[in-house]
């Protein structure tokens, strides 16, 4: 009876171990994943915005002369 008692004891451990280490190291590194992707997404809407405001902008002016 002992032995499933010990497999689940250290199956608790390795899993607490696992955690501290995911919740030190990893987490961290997935928010900075996270955070680069973010302001690359906002770039991205940063230049589509801008060419989208200059072709209104382009659309709105007189022909040009030829």
């Amino acid at each position: 009876m002992s032995k499933p008692v010990l497999q689940l004891a250290a199956l608790g451990v390795v899993g607490v171990v696992v955690w501290k280490l995911f919740s030190g190291v990893l987490l961290g590194v997935l928010f900075t994943v996270l955070k680069i992707v973010f302001l690359v997404a906002l770039a991205f809407l940063a230049v589509w915005v801008f060419k989208r405001w200059s072709d209104k902008q382009e659309k709105k002016g007189d022909a040009p002369a030829e």
